[in-house]
């Protein structure tokens, strides 16, 4: 689809005026250095009060470095920051925040427990006579959600909130400290399109309201339709800043690769064989309300890929999780090669054949603490890696790990790298790479390319149909319409729980899909 271009005229390029005070922010010859690693090297952005400025580029370009820098997290080796003309200097976040620079991460940092107002004034409580003065606090919450269009009730708790709500709450936090500079670093990762159209209109309202905003993506559709401006990094430098009415979806991935790149490759049908799957009227029950999933049956072949469209919220996700032994399944059946796994632990699911990579990459697909050598080496610890007397063979786990590594282009400066310092893209590159080589007969995976850079969807994406190609199964759920079009050999969809509908890839249009996922069989 042809993205939306921003309904308003965008502000003039920042970059491309002389006087600095113009800019919000004016970052100059920024410069940081990590052992073996130049991060970024002699980088100047500008972004101009009220402006939407995209900020992009592959993993490992440098782009949360650069955020991290104008946050205060992280300190430059060289370069100076300027606000509205003023020279800055942060020793950390605080003072970051309390020059009006705020950052909304790509994974919220909120209380479940808690109430949106006492998670918006949380650290900066009204008082009275000593106390938290709830009502004053409300108010202002109130005035806020009011003023800027937010949609959100302040009295509602957290954990009842869908992402894209929760989102909103973040967004508020800035806005209570009157941060006037924005950074949202993959903001739409987790979200429904709906949810999607929803923040663009607050990002539009807060540029209107003369609030600066750093959008670090890597959707060219989202950057075109909703930013004003974009620079690219490639390589710790700036390689474009484009005024987005000039920019295209093959110029932008140009400027970020260096070359030429094929936007929404649709690969060749796979040849599917034997069933690999079978989930027969499988049923997650919940109290006192409608089944989580209710009665869903498919099947998955050898030879094809099945991917699960669907609205976050409407089963898939739990779907998903009975399948692979992370949740009790109330009624049902689930045979893997004709073997009954339905009441199976995980460890034997896996050794019956079962590879998954889950959507929640760190709770979930790792071990953050532990390096990238220790996390590429589970489900192999048992077998290949292990020696005569049970105990890991070091130089075995690290060649593991650089095989992998050099096979997906994981970028890390080395295999002894806790996997949480590496970037969004390079762990879900790191953790496919590992599921991929145990050639399991079935591939469970869920978001396969969230985070992560446009060449490495096409690395990814090359990896998937290989692996069909192989003769194995793969289950895919992806929020991505394209990506399911792209890869598919069948589609179903989940809607409240229940699959509504079965579509051939030929039938599997996005106009079908929509509807589909809205309700409509």
């Amino acid at each position: 689809m042809t993205p939306t271009m921003p309904q308003q005229s965008p502000p003039p390029d920042p970059a491309r005026r002389s006087d600095s005070e113009s800019a919000a922010v004016l970052l100059r010859g920024i410069t940081k250095r990590y052992p073996g690693v130049l991060a970024n090297d002699r980088v100047d952005l500008a972004v101009a009060t009220g402006e939407i400025h995209a900020l992009m580029g592959e993993n490992g370009a440098g782009k949360s470095t650069l955020m991290s820098i104008l946050y205060g997290a992280v300190r430059p080796d060289a370069g100076s920051i300027e606000l509205h003309g003023r020279p800055v200097r942060f020793a950390g976040p605080a003072s970051a925040i309390a020059e009006g620079v705020g950052m909304v991460h790509q994974h919220f940092m909120l209380f479940p427990s808690l109430s949106v107002t006492e998670n918006v004034v949380y650290g900066r409580e009204p008082r009275r006579r000593g106390l938290l003065d709830r009502s004053a606090a409300r108010a202002r919450v109130a005035e806020l959600i009011e003023r800027f269009q937010l949609d959100v009730d302040p009295d509602a708790t957290v954990r009842d909130l869908p992402l894209g709500v929760r989102q909103r709450v973040e967004i508020l936090k800035l806005l209570y400290r009157d941060t006037r500079v924005l950074i949202l670093d993959e903001p739409t990762a987790v979200l429904t399109p709906d949810e999607v159209d929803r923040l663009f209109e607050v990002l539009r309202g807060l540029a209107a309201q003369g609030r600066s905003v750093v959008l670090v993506t890597h959707k060219l559709g989202e950057v075109l339709a909703v930013s004003h401006t974009v620079t690219v990094l490639r390589g710790g430098r700036v390689a474009a800043r484009i005024p987005t009415a000039e920019a295209s979806p093959a110029s932008l991935a140009e400027a970020m690769t260096g070359r030429t790149v094929e936007l929404d490759v649709v690969h060749p049908p796979g040849s599917p064989g034997a069933t690999v799957l079978d989930v027969e009227d499988l049923t997650l029950a919940r109290r006192g309300g409608r089944p989580l999933v209710d009665s869903v049956s498919f099947h998955v072949r050898a030879g094809e890929i099945v991917g699960i469209a669907g609205v976050a919220g409407n089963g898939q996700s739990e779907l998903i999780e009975a399948i692979v032994g992370l949740r009790r399944i109330s009624e049902g059946r689930v045979r893997l090669h004709d073997v009954d796994i339905t009441g199976a632990r995980i460890a034997a699911r896996r050794r019956a054949g079962l590879a998954y990579l889950p959507e929640d990459r760190g709770a979930v697909g790792s071990a953050p603490g532990a390096s990238l050598a220790e996390n590429l080496a589970a489900g192999f610890h048992r077998t290949s890696l292990r020696s005569r007397r049970g105990l890991l063979r070091p130089a075995a786990l690290h060649a593991h790990a650089r095989s992998i590594v050099e096979r997906f282009g994981v970028r890390a400066a080395d295999t002894r790298t806790p996997i949480r310092a590496l970037s969004g893209g390079n762990q879900q590159k790191a953790l496919l790479g590992r599921e991929v080589t145990r050639d399991a007969p079935l591939l469970v995976v869920e978001q396969p390319t969230r985070g992560v850079d446009i060449a490495s969807v096409h690395a990814v994406h090359a990896e998937l149909i290989a692996y069909r190609d192989a003769g194995n199964a793969v289950l895919l759920v992806s929020a991505e319409l394209s990506e399911i079009r792209g890869l598919c050999d069948r589609v179903l969809v989940c809607y409240a729980g229940r699959l509504l509908v079965e579509l051939s890839r030929e039938a599997a249009t996005d106009a079908r899909l929509g509807l589909a996922m809205a309700g409509e069989a």
